[in-house]
């Protein structure tokens, strides 16, 4: 990443965006006016659209736990990354593992502004930040080799992101082009918005009114066709609530938030 402040993009503070809408969903303190103000109409066609948020982030620490233990993965590539919350991907990551190496990825004004904040690790491992965009694959590997070993494998975390993309051919033709440059044993993690409940589809249409980018739906059937040619973990492509929970989680509700993890044969 540049120091030279010249090299940030512009910051549209008029503009509703993805980051901030979720930031402030989360509780977080980086977001605008113009973000809260779809952040309240959404939460006002679906209260628990915050608590949604929440237990899918929820969801995100537990799958990192589970690859950087289980399935002993000490690299991770998270794209779309966001701002920073709690329970960050390398805090969970080197938390289970501190030799773990973390590049995030985004291609957000704000996202970019905030990456230092990001750039934190343990000793033993690395994080850095990659400011390119998702469907440039290319320039994302070819950044992320800076600090990852390719020839060892690697964890794709695509978290919450991939309903930016409406064309499910498009979505799948990222996935594998970053897949192939991984070894087998790398795994894949995502989690997006299902249509399954009439009221997130509402949510859905109040946020792609003024916000950019768009949000895109997808049924569990669209989201496992993503998983094709890999192995997916137990208990495969079910809602974020019901993938591995805690104790603590375990009687929380099903909701419209779909998830899975795939792994490289």
């Amino acid at each position: 990443m540049s120091d030279d402040p010249t090299d940030v993009p512009k910051l549209d503070t008029s503009v509703p965006q993805t980051a901030r809408i979720w930031n402030y969903l989360l509780g977080g303190k980086d977001n605008f006016e113009v973000d809260r103000a779809v952040g309240d109409q959404i939460t006002a066609s679906l209260p628990h659209f915050g608590t949604h948020a929440r237990l899918s982030r929820r969801y995100l620490v537990r799958a990192v736990r589970y690859l950087a233990g289980e399935a002993g993965i000490t690299q991770f590539l998270d794209i779309g990354t966001g701002l920073p919350t709690a329970d960050n991907t390398h805090e969970v990551a080197q938390a289970t593992n501190p030799a773990a190496r973390i590049v995030y990825v985004d291609h957000d004004p704000l996202v970019l502004a905030h990456a230092r904040a990001l750039l934190t690790s343990t000793e033993q491992g690395a994080t850095a930040y990659v400011d390119a965009d998702l469907r440039d694959p290319e320039q994302i590997l070819k950044r992320a080799r800076e600090t990852l070993d390719l020839d060892q494998p690697v964890a794709l975390m695509l978290m919450g992101i991939l309903g930016h993309l409406e064309d499910d051919a498009e979505a799948k033709q990222i996935i594998d082009t970053l897949l192939a440059r991984f070894p087998s044993g790398s795994y894949f993690a995502m989690y997006d918005g299902s249509d399954t409940d009439p009221d997130v589809r509402e949510a859905a249409r109040i946020w792609n009114l003024s916000a950019e980018p768009k949000y895109h739906l997808r049924s569990p059937e669209r989201i496992a066709a993503l998983f094709d040619g890999l192995e997916l973990v137990e208990p495969g492509v079910t809602s974020v609530t019901r993938w591995r929970p805690d104790p603590a989680d375990a009687d929380a509700e099903e909701i419209s938030q779909y998830c899975a993890v795939g792994r490289k044969p």
